[in-house]
């Protein structure tokens, strides 16, 4: 069965989010196979931030990335995957610099128009894979990614390639 679960998610994926009957966010087994738009280190947005740096991955499903080059919109159905792993410093051979750890959790923004107030919604999944339920409009996804995203309520200001394609299609926040 649970075999079945993920190959039905899988080919879902090619067209958008999938939602549970409850409006909870189903995980996208393949998000790896997306188009990777970027990786940060360290990057905090508040006053502190961790101990150690952290890598955001962000990973963009391939439809509304193909669709972002064309325009420099987003298109409805379009999600963000982003994916935070520790940082480790010494293991194996490394003695200097930073690698990616085991360690992870996933959240995602998701934009659609049809199910969602303001378009964009934002999502954490449980760390055991379960959907994931919206997060209170008091997270502080919601006021960083309105007031500072680039295009949009996206950080495309971080992702080089994406960058260009707003400047050059007009679509950049002013």
């Amino acid at each position: 069965m649970k075999i079945a679960l993920v190959l039905l998610c899988s080919v879902a994926w090619a067209q958008g989010p999938e939602f549970t009957k409850d409006g909870k966010l189903m995980p996208p087994a393949d998000y790896r196979e997306w188009i990777f738009v970027s990786s940060g280190l360290g990057m905090t947005y508040g006053s502190e931030g961790p101990a150690e740096p952290r890598f955001d991955n962000v990973f963009v499903n391939r439809a509304a990335y193909k669709e972002f080059l064309k325009t420099g919109s987003w298109p409805d159905k379009t999600m963000f995957v982003l994916e935070v792993r520790q940082a480790a410093s010494k293991g194996s051979i490394n003695l200097a610099g930073h690698y990616q750890s085991e360690d992870f959790r996933l959240s995602a923004e998701v934009k659609d128009s049809s199910r969602f107030k303001d378009k964009w919604e934002y999502f954490a999944f449980p760390a055991s894979g379960e959907p994931a339920q919206p997060l209170p409009r008091t997270a502080g996804c919601f006021a960083c990614h309105s007031q500072h995203g680039a295009v949009e309520n996206t950080f495309v200001q971080f992702y080089p390639t994406l960058l260009k394609v707003a400047r050059e299609k007009g679509t950049l926040k002013k």
